[in-house]
């Protein structure tokens, strides 16, 4: 495929979780707002709101941390992954939107 329409192409939260389950001492990051994370996440996910971002050194100390982020859609997440980055976290990842994702949720 490539071109234009491979920018498009989001990252599979399927696929990410795959990673993240197998990845040692991994944080699931979930930057929805508070409303959305409480209508239903994924279990496990850590909560931290695109807007509260600068807090992360409160929730995930080791900037070594692989951190896996994920929001509705995927853009916020891409949004927190260059934030996170400037924070100087090295092992961050966007896994893509919650709205893909095919497991179970907890509310």
């Amino acid at each position: 495929m490539g071109g234009i329409f491979g920018f498009f192409k989001q990252p599979d939260i399927n696929q990410g979780l795959k990673e993240y389950h197998s990845t040692d001492s991994a944080v699931l990051l979930d930057v929805r707002t508070p409303q959305e994370y409480q209508e239903g996440h994924i279990p496990g996910s850590r909560h931290l709101p695109l807007q509260a971002i600068d807090k992360a050194a409160s929730i995930i100390e080791n900037k070594d941390t692989p951190l896996f982020v994920h929001c509705y859609s995927g853009a916020r997440s891409r949004q927190a992954v260059s934030m996170l980055q400037r924070m100087g976290y090295t092992n961050v990842k966007n896994i893509g939107g919650i709205a893909a994702y095919q497991g179970k949720v907890e509310r």
